[in-house]
Parts: structure tokens; sequence; C-alpha cells
């Protein structure tokens, strides 16, 4: 029996479910298989970030989604004395969401599962496994275990980091592991009931105590090289690990007790032919800088209307080579980033620990600052890939500023208005998809005939923002196919970001990164190079 469909995911983790969810939004018939028989059950990511909550929002699954975190969760990271090294509590909203959030991932994960019962066109088959792969000119055939076989145009692997189709494929798997293994307990009724997370740069033995949503509580332990996984089953050795920070580890409700393996590795590449490689069958990383699940799902969020608009003709095949263009480079840094702090947080050499400790308390206060709104944490711009860089306008109605270029980067979402006034995110205001963006201009005034009928084709919003005080006024006179905006005003709004930047138009891709940033009589003649850099046929 053959199955056919338009994209065949292979993984229903968060990764497979978060991008078949945004393909069923956009009329894709998507299929995920699974060769397990149910959802795994136990957490294993414990941190969701501004931007995946982003991602879940244009995703329709956000409110479903919160009451399983706890936002703006504080982090200490601490030295063996206790004493704190550095706190990370960021508490931006520049994305529209808190940057840091606790969460239970099973709970989200059964969200995502369920979200998948909205469209008719998308389907998860558990008990599912993929046995081979063959690619012709026309699609994909997956041969299922038991001899069913599915029929699709392209295929996603995103089951993991052993991932069996990275392996099928010879694709290498570049980086290290580390040579200790941890434990995670994790443990119900909360002993402690304090609500931030601490990672314990402890000598002795480094650790993580993290208060996730539902009075669960998760502890995690490096394994020296002689203690090995059968002593993870033995609650004496359990109970000594946890004596220190409970006061009675017997007495503990644990729910769950693993071993896991730190790796740092990045495929050699994310696309072959018609299979892409998602999540952490493309990337893992150490678990300390909390970013593993948060950069799959920025993979789904990539691939995903990138997929949709191959599949559904308006865009060539050669779209979907800016995947790995634009996501490789930026999860390398992300790599980096979190091996460097479990080097930093996991080294059990006192000398090596007092150095970081002595570096920690020379901080200035601007060192501190940054530490706390997260700076270390690299943001997703693309220099190549859809995106279109225009040099800096020197009319003399501008002001001479040395701004950064933000084309590649991710527009943010502030609270504004819609037509009627009404507060709401700015993609609520705004609708998903496509948009361009005027500050208080109508955007048709400036795009030929040519110009309005791809962006009509694409589904694409023509956005126009006004101060909130003009909203009577401009809608009124609003034209056709125009959405007007209230921009409520503050150090926050749309008016403070297009008052820092000598532009007055922005063109925003699907997954709300910024394709070029221009002046308003310049938007026509650079939408016309964003099509081309979007493959749009």
């Amino acid at each position: 029996m053959t199955t056919a469909c338009d994209v065949l995911v292979v993984g229903a983790g968060p990764v497979g479910l978060t991008l078949a969810n945004l393909l069923g939004q956009q009329g894709i018939d998507v299929l995920v298989v699974e060769r397990e028989h149910e959802l795994i059950d136990y957490p294993r990511a414990v941190g969701i970030d501004d931007e995946a909550l982003r991602a879940m929002q244009t995703a329709g699954l956000v409110d479903e989604v919160l009451p399983h975190t706890i936002p703006d969760q504080k982090i200490y990271m601490i030295n063996g004395d206790r004493t704190i090294l550095s706190e990370v509590n960021p508490t931006t909203r520049e994305f529209g969401w808190p940057r840091r959030n606790g969460f239970v991932q099973p709970l989200v994960d059964q969200v995502l599962l369920a979200g998948l019962d909205r469209f008719p066109n998308a389907a998860a088959r558990f008990g599912a496994e993929v046995v081979d792969l063959a690619e012709d000119a026309d699609g994909v055939v997956a041969t299922l275990k038991g001899g069913e076989t599915v029929r699709a145009l392209y295929v996603v692997a995103a089951e993991g980091g052993a991932s069996p189709t990275r392996k099928r494929l010879g694709i290498s798997f570049e980086g290290e592991t580390r040579p200790s293994d941890g434990i995670v307990i994790d443990v119900a009724n909360d002993p402690i009931g304090t609500p931030h997370a601490v990672f314990g740069g402890d000598p002795t033995r480094s650790y993580a105590s993290i208060a996730l949503p539902h009075g669960i509580r998760r502890w995690e332990f490096t394994l020296f090289e002689h203690e090995s996984e059968a002593d993870v089953d033995n609650d004496e050795f359990v109970f000594g690990l946890l004596a220190p920070h409970v006061p009675d580890p017997s007495r503990l409700d644990i729910i769950r007790r693993r071993v896991y393996r730190h790796h740092a590795r990045v495929a050699g590449r994310f696309r072959h032919g018609r299979i892409f490689l998602a999540g952490d069958a493309a990337h893992v990383m150490p678990v300390v800088g909390g970013q593993g699940w948060n950069s799959g799902i920025r993979d789904a969020f990539n691939l995903g209307w990138k997929l949709a608009a191959v599949v559904k003709g308006l865009s060539t095949d050669g779209l979907l080579d800016t995947y790995e263009t634009e996501r490789r480079g930026h999860v390398t840094q992300m790599v980096a980033v979190s091996l460097g702090m479990a080097k930093e947080m996991t080294d059990h050499d006192p000398v090596k620990a007092a150095e970081r400790d002595r570096i920690a308390a020379n901080r200035t206060p601007e060192e501190r600052e940054a530490q706390k709104r997260q700076a270390f944490k690299p943001q997703p711009k693309f220099d190549q890939g859809v995106v279109v860089h225009t040099p800096l306008p020197a009319f003399k109605t501008l002001p001479a500023r040395d701004v950064p270029r933000l084309a590649g980067s991710i527009f943010p979402q502030p609270q504004a208005t819609d037509a009627d006034g009404v507060e709401m995110l700015l993609d609520e205001a705004t609708g998903q998809g496509w948009r361009v963006i005027t500050w208080n201009n109508d955007p048709t005034a400036f795009l030929s005939a040519e110009r309005l009928a791809v962006l009509d084709r694409l589904g694409a919003r023509l956005v126009q923002v006004v101060p909130k005080a003009q909203l009577p006024w401009a809608r009124k006179q609003a034209a056709p196919g125009v959405t007007v905006v209230g921009d409520l005003g503050g150090e926050t709004s749309l008016q403070a970001w297009f008052d820092a930047r000598p532009v007055g138009a922005v063109v925003v891709r699907p997954d709300h990164v910024i394709a070029a940033e221009c002046l308003a009589q310049e938007v026509d003649d650079v939408l016309g190079k964003v099509f081309e850099a979007a493959c749009i046929a």
C-alpha cells in the first residue's frame, strides 16, 4: 500500500509537530510518522524563549502553550560556596513575549500534536518506522517497517540526534561529545518551592536545580567516570546526590531519573536533494544554554513557509537552499555559546573554577547588566538568503547616524491596535504571512500594479502604521486591501523603531524576519529584489 502526501515529516517531536502545524495552516498535505507508539512522556527541554513563543503564536497555539510555562524565569549562576556569579533575567518584550520561560515539554508536545486535529490535511501516525528512503525526479519514497510506502514531494527528518536518516544519507555530524554523562532527576511536589533556576558551578560536582510548572522540580548532576548508569537506579546513590539540596531526599516524589550525554555537533549539511534535516537531527548542543529545543523550533519556522511556498508553486525549489544558508551560521554560534557555558559551569578543576569566580567578581556593572539581559545569546541575523541589503541613505532630510542595518534580523512585535483601536500584539493586528509595513503612509501609493499582483498571489498584507490618534481618519482614507494599525507610542513602539533608523518601509517575511528595509519611495524596486531572493515563480 502506498500513501501520498506533499511533505513527510519523520519524527513526532516538537520540531516535527511544529513544522506539521505550520504546513497544515498553509493547506499543505503533511504526514508525520513516528516509530514510537506514543509521545515521549518525560521532560527533556525545560526552557522556551520569546522567539519560540512567537512561533507558537503564529501556529495559533500559544494560548494552549502558556499554561505550561513559568514566564520571566530567572537563572542564578552560582559557585560552590553559593555565591552568585551572574544573574540572567531579561525582561524585554521585544518580540511580544518573555525572553526566558520555564516549561514542561511533554505537555507542550501534546498541545502540538492536538493542534494537527485542526487540519484535514495534516496527520500523525505512531508505530511507523522509516527503514528506507529513495529519491527520484518527482519526490521521495519512504519505506516503512512492514513494507508500506509513502510518496512525498519532500521529506524532513526530525527524529533526534541519533537520526537514522542522517546516517543513511552519510551526512557527517561534526563536533564533540563531552567525556562525562549527566543525570536528570525530576520530582513532583517541588520541595523547594522557589520560581527560579540555579546553575551550580561547584568543582566538587556541578549541578542545576530548575523550577518547572505544575509543581515539578528538575535536578541535573554531572556523573564522574567511575559512576555508571546502574548507579542511577540505586536510591542510596540518588539520595546522596540530593542530600545537600533538600531536607529529606527519601521523602521526595521522584517522577523519573535518566542519564544523558553532552553533545555539541552540527551536521555537515542540512539538505540532501529533497530531504532535509531539522532539530537535533541537524544539530545538538549542551543543555546549559537552554537553546536546543528553541533552535529546533527556529528550524521548523524557517523551513515551514519555504516548503509551503514551493509546494504551492509560489517559489521555485531554489528557495529551499536558503534554509541551510540561513540556519547553519546561527545554530553554529548557538552550539558554541552553549558549549562554552557548559565548560564554564561544569569544570571540576578547582584552579579553573577559582579563576572563573575571580573574573565574575571583577565584572563591571555594565558587564553584569549585559549578563542579566542575556546579551551573550546571539540573535538570528542573516547576511545571505531571502534578505536584501540596501545602502544607508545619505539624503539631507535624514540625520547622519551610524545605525546598524536590520535586514535579516527579526522584526519586533510591540503592542499596537487594530483599525478599531483594540489593543493587541502586532502580529494579530497585521495578520500573518508576508507583510509590507509603512510608517504613516499608504503602501499602495508606492507600489506598481506588477508588484501588487505578486503580493496578492502571495497573500501578503499591506500595512499602514499610524499614531493611534490618527486611526479614525486613516481608517476612512485607507485604500482597499490596506490594513491600518494604530501605534501606541513610547520607547518600544513602532514609531520609536522607525525613528531610530533612516527607513520608512519594511518588508517582513512569514517568519517575521526583515527581508528588506528602505525609504518609502524605494519599496517597489526593493520588493523586486526580495521576490528574486525568494525565488518567486
